[in-house]
C-alpha cells in the first residue's frame, strides 16, 4: 500500500536509502525533497571530506567530480546545507557536520 500521496517510484527510494541515487558509483540525482536531500548530503560529507582538513574549492570540485560533474550545484548545496564551511575570501572549505 502507498503513503498518501507517495508515487511507487518514490516508495522504492525512501526504502533504499542514499543508494537509490548512485548508479555505478556516480550520483545520478539530487532530490528534491528536503529530508532526502540533506541525508544524501550528510552521506557525500561523511564519504568525501576529511574532518579537520582544509580544501582548496579546486580540491572541493575535484571531490565532487569522483562522484557527479555539477560540482558547483552540490558544493553550494554542501555550503547551505551546513555541511562544509567556507572562509569569508573563499579560499579554503572544511567539514563541519
Amino acid at each position: 500500500m502507498f503513503a498518501a500521496g507517495q508515487s511507487r517510484a518514490e516508495q522504492v527510494v525512501a526504502g533504499r536509502g542514499v543508494e537509490a541515487f548512485f548508479r555505478d558509483g556516480r550520483l545520478t540525482s539530487v532530490p528534491r525533497k528536503p529530508g532526502r536531500r540533506e541525508e544524501l548530503l550528510a552521506h557525500l560529507t561523511r564519504t568525501l571530506f576529511t574532518e579537520g582538513r582544509p580544501y582548496t574549492e579546486r580540491e572541493v570540485n575535484d571531490t565532487i567530480r569522483t562522484v557527479h560533474e555539477d560540482c558547483s550545484a552540490l558544493r553550494r548545496h554542501l555550503v547551505e546545507g551546513g555541511f562544509l564551511a567556507r572562509t569569508k575570501d573563499g579560499s579554503s572549505y572544511h567539514r563541519v557536520r
